[in-house]
């Protein structure tokens, strides 16, 4: 659970500029920003591990936007997800490869919802990653491809977070990595189809009653898988 929380931490923090003390507060002594046309991605490191970490959708920005709408498959890839992925892969790779020229290290890679689909295609250029997190990611691979990426993936998902649920299935799109499940109470489970079913109605209910009306979307809030998994610990 450390990791899982400390990686929902990273991606959170990968929404803001320059932070560089809280990045050294999560044990990066460097950090390096990447933003290619509204495509963003830090390179964090230490002596001990590095860490790629990839900037999720913004609502404001329309670069963000169009890219979830590119719905198309590129090699068995959401085509927006891959393209938004190759604006930075140049940039990342000679960077890495830079850093584990000077001292071979484990390498993470992580990020929330389009910066876990963005993530997922990272690892597939990285296949001795040590393992890859996502928060609130959509499908983001056909079957072939899924089946073709062995890199462990844990794959966050709160209760009624809406993102995870797109593109449809229908359209042959599909998770990779292992889920993990946050129910109502924010601890990572696992539940027969029943009791998903349950759980998710009782989360409409709570926040219905909050005044939260659209519970999809803020389930999808990094903040909320930070606070669970931190509490989960």
């Amino acid at each position: 659970m450390f990791w899982s929380h400390h990686f929902a931490m990273v991606s959170k923090l990968a929404y803001l500029d320059n932070e560089k003390k809280k990045w050294k507060e999560l044990g990066y002594t460097y950090s390096k920003f990447f933003d290619v046309d509204g495509a963003q991605a830090y390179v964090l490191w230490s002596k001990d591990f590095i860490t790629i970490v990839f900037r999720g959708t913004e609502p404001d920005d329309w670069n963000d936007i169009s890219a979830d709408l590119k719905v198309f498959k590129y090699d068995g890839m959401h085509e927006g997800f891959h393209g938004e992925y190759m604006k930075l892969h140049d940039l990342i790779r000679d960077k890495v490869d830079n850093l584990q020229e000077k001292k071979e290290r484990p390498l993470y890679i992580c990020g929330h919802s389009l910066g876990g689909a963005m993530a997922t295609i990272c690892a597939t250029r990285y296949l001795e990653a040590k393992e890859l997190y996502t928060y609130g990611s959509p499908r983001v691979f056909n079957k072939e491809r899924v089946l073709r990426l062995h890199v462990p993936h844990k794959r966050h998902v709160n209760n009624n977070d809406a993102v995870p649920r797109v593109p449809l299935w229908l359209m042959g799109f599909r998770h990779h990595g292992t889920e993990h499940y946050l129910n109502i109470e924010g601890n990572v489970c696992k539940m027969s189809l029943w009791q998903r079913i349950k759980d998710k109605w009782k989360g409409r209910w709570k926040a219905f009653l909050k005044g939260k009306p659209f519970d999809g979307l803020y389930d999808h809030s990094i903040d909320e898988y930070a606070k669970y998994l931190e509490d989960g610990k």
